[in-house]
């Protein structure tokens, strides 16, 4: 009876698109596959009482349809009907997402973040419209156009939402600066935005490069060829490329990115679907990194093109594979475009490994089960213990080296590393609930501005930290927001938190994401594994807290 309900449902609102359709006529298909031999196919047979149905309604309905509404209300619905990966996207929600992929926006080029209720710039972007004007690190946003932002519990999308916009529109920006009295305002015009894929790319000890990439953009093959090169000419001869919570993006620069740490003629991935034959990619030319020492980092967070860089380099012995398994989303989404400016991401074919794995974890019908799949992870202990990660016997896989691989959903890594809680307890918990390191580094770079202007290598960096009483600081910070630590809650998560607050500081400074990746990287986990795959175990953590206390409170409570 349930499958009977749940068939009705869908028809009733395949029922109301249709209807919308056949009225208006206004959306038509932009981009159709070659496979489909460059025509539109007729619907079959089997939809003919439906056409009768909808003649009927649009020819005998008692009351008109706003067609426009039905769309929008109803096409998201019919896609979470077909599987979890496709959907349909509004005129701005395609916006949005093709400019993330293209790797450039239109705004004013800056980076913040809102610790306080109050956005403050951390970066402005060189050449960007915001660094033209005079907009600087440190800056607090109080007014955009007309409407107050600070103090208004605002969040941080929608004021992204008021600084986003075309390229060429103007936008009044007024900022609150420290050691000044008035509010300064600037009159600054948009422009396209570059946005790098690349996070960070930066040398982790003498041998060894790391590239951490957020996403496969438009941009992204250049942006790791710019990485590698630079990092070479620094001595790398090993490295880690770190692919933690990229959630995918282009093929073809997935397939490229790849092939730099594969020799030619080399499998990466094929495709496959009820109207898509299968179609294999192979690499065209020998990689730039073929024979270099590889480490992939992977969590569960890592999903589609991750995963087909990740299952294509272990299907070819190629490197060492780190971390947790991966998140299982191995769909292939075709763009279609509307004449509206909407479209739909539509599943077309599956994404396979070189061995024949399919990425997909399962979907089923039980759209719920999908979505709470990472939290049923959790609650399971895959994310803290290896014996935890499901494996089926009939999806056993081994590769030419004697691997042995499994599938059924995910990349499962050669090196299982579980999630880090170390150091996390009541303090630490209470103290990033309220985001007391960012408030604190953001008020600690206000008053340092100017000798953090001036710092643009790493060892400056730590140098300028050696000089400072940054324990003594946030200890004194810590009691005026009313929370008095005890000696031995401090000393199992206080070199934690002062790493996290020197990260955040070194982001403050000329080095941008290169001082602070560097020294979250002190206390990572995945990465420490990784290095000492690699044969490089030697990495310095800082010091642990010197638990220097004033006597001012009581202990911890909740």
């Amino acid at each position: 009876m349930e499958g009977f309900r749940r068939l009705r449902k869908t028809l009733g609102i395949v029922l109301v698109i249709l209807v919308a359709l056949a009225i208006t006529g206004i959306i038509r298909w932009d981009i159709v596959r070659k496979q489909n031999g460059g025509g539109r196919k007729q619907l079959g047979r089997e939809w003919s009482k439906l056409e009768l149905i909808l003649e009927q309604i649009q020819n005998n309905y008692v009351d008109p349809v706003d067609v426009s509404a039905f769309i929008e209300k109803t096409l998201p619905t019919i896609m979470e009907e077909l599987d979890p990966h496709s959907v349909y996207l509004s005129p701005d929600e395609l916006r949005t997402a093709d400019e993330e992929l293209r790797g450039n926006i239109e705004g004013i080029g800056i980076v913040f973040n809102v610790p306080s209720d109050t956005a403050t710039v951390i970066n402005v972007v060189v050449g960007g419209p915001s660094e033209k004007m005079g907009l600087q690190p440190g800056d607090k946003i109080i007014k955009i156009d007309t409407q107050i932002v600070a103090g208004v519990q605002m969040d941080q999308d929608s004021i992204v939402r008021l600084l986003k916009g075309p390229k060429g529109t103007q936008v009044d920006v007024h900022v609150k600066r420290y050691g000044e009295n008035d509010l300064i305002h600037f009159s600054i015009v948009r422009d396209k935005i570059p946005v790098n894929s690349v996070d960070v790319a930066y040398m982790a000890d003498s041998l060894t490069g790391y590239i951490k990439l957020s996403r496969f953009s438009m941009t992204s093959y250049a942006e790791v060829l710019g990485a590698i090169a630079d990092l070479m000419k620094q001595g790398m001869k090993q490295v880690i490329f770190d692919l933690r919570d990229n959630s995918g993006g282009y093929l073809d620069q997935a397939l490229k990115i790849t092939g730099e740490f594969l020799d030619e003629n080399k499998l990466v991935v094929y495709t496959e679907g009820e109207h898509r034959e299968r179609q294999d990619f192979y690499t065209k030319k020998r990689g730039f990194c073929y024979d270099m020492p590889l480490a992939v980092l992977i969590n569960e967070a890592s999903a589609s093109s991750s995963e087909i860089m990740a299952g294509a380099l272990q299907d070819n012995d190629r490197g060492t594979i780190i971390g947790r398994r991966s998140y299982g989303k191995g769909l292939v989404q075709e763009p279609i475009y509307f004449s509206d400016n909407s479209g739909l991401r539509l599943t077309v074919a599956r994404f396979y490994t070189p061995l024949g794995r399919s990425i997909q974890k399962p979907y089923m019908s039980n759209s719920r089960e999908y979505a709470y799949d990472l939290l049923e992870r959790y609650k399971h202990g895959e994310l803290m213990q290896e014996d935890s990660i499901p494996k089926n016997d009939s999806l056993r896989f081994v590769t030419q080296a004697g691997k042995v691989l499994y599938g059924g959903g995910g990349i499962i890594p050669d090196v299982f590393v579980p999630l880090d809680t170390t150091g996390v307890n009541d303090l630490y918990l209470r103290i990033s609930r309220q985001n007391l390191p960012i408030r604190f580094s953001m008020d600690f770079a206000d008053r340092n501005r100017v000798q953090l202007s001036g710092i643009d290598t790493y060892d400056d960096l730590e140098q300028f930290f050696a000089s400072t009483q940054l324990e003594e600081e946030f200890l004194r910070y810590l009691n005026k927001q009313g929370i008095h630590p005890l000696p031995v809650q401090w000393k199992e998560c206080g070199g934690i938190l002062l790493t996290q607050i020197q990260a955040y500081i070194g982001r403050n400074t000329r080095l941008e994401d290169k001082g602070f990746y560097p020294y979250l990287g002190r206390r990572d986990n995945v990465l420490i594994k990784a290095l000492e795959v690699l044969g490089t175990p030697l990495i310095t953590e800082p010091a642990e807290p010197g638990l220097v206390f004033a006597p001012m409170g009581n202990n911890l409570d909740e």
